[in-house]
């Protein structure tokens, strides 16, 4: 029996291609349901779930309904333990786990201002110093995994993991809104953006559209850089 997710929006929904990832990347069975995020109808589409709330949301084969994409990946990775959904070496998985959780819980100002989307690349977008702040935060952790790893570029830890799974997201906000990051860093996401999976989740997305435009910007658009 395959696990169950239910997502949102594929072009928006920055959480539900987490959910998607730490599924699809680590070849763990899995059927979608897709819930009305923009329509409105996302809270009787979920009242089976009660009590979760949010997307995405994962029912296991067992029938467990588990909320929150942390621990989500927390249980497939012990549902799953050989699929290496967390790095091996005790230190580089405990650092992993520590860029995960302050993803989970930071970068506000990122997310509140540059939401996620897959279709085009905003001109002219000026980040605040809040953004700015959460960009040098993100840079700084991604040294430290580096340097703890010994990873000099490709994945954080060698090999695909769930800090990729969490952080592809924020690597489509900084590609999508053109945003300052070092050379080092937008190389890292546009490998991210480039993974076959997101790039088939990114097809999925354009075959949706929406009247009015989510999270519109006054501010001219260069087309996706990949793909």
């Amino acid at each position: 029996m395959a696990y169950e997710l239910y997502i949102g929006d594929r072009m928006y929904s920055s959480w539900s291609l987490r959910g998607w990832l730490m599924l699809e990347k680590f070849a763990i069975p899995h059927s979608i349901h897709l819930v009305g995020l923009y329509s409105g109808t996302m809270a009787q589409d979920m009242a089976h779930l009660a009590p979760a709330r949010l997307v995405p949301t994962l029912k296991t084969d067992q029938g467990l309904v588990i909320g929150e994409s942390l621990a989500m990946g927390e249980t497939l990775a012990e549902d799953f333990p050989t699929a290496g959904l967390w790095p091996k070496a005790p230190a580089q998985r405990a650092t992993a786990r520590w860029l995960v959780a302050e993803m989970v819980g930071g970068f506000s100002a990122l997310r509140g201002d540059c939401p996620m989307q897959l279709s085009h690349v905003w001109q002219g977008f000026a980040p605040s110093k809040a953004v700015l702040a959460d960009l040098a935060r993100i840079e700084t952790l991604f040294a430290h995994a580096r340097n703890i790893s010994g990873a000099k570029e490709g994945y954080l830890f060698g090999e695909y993991s769930l800090a990729e799974v969490f952080y592809t997201p924020v690597a489509a906000r900084i590609i999508g809104y053109d945003l300052p990051v070092s050379a080092a860093t937008r190389a890292y996401c546009m490998m991210l953006l480039s993974d076959p999976a997101v790039l088939n989740w990114q097809a999925q997305a354009r075959e949706v559209t929406y009247d009015p435009e989510p999270y519109l910007q006054d501010l001219e658009r260069a087309p996706w850089p990949i793909g």
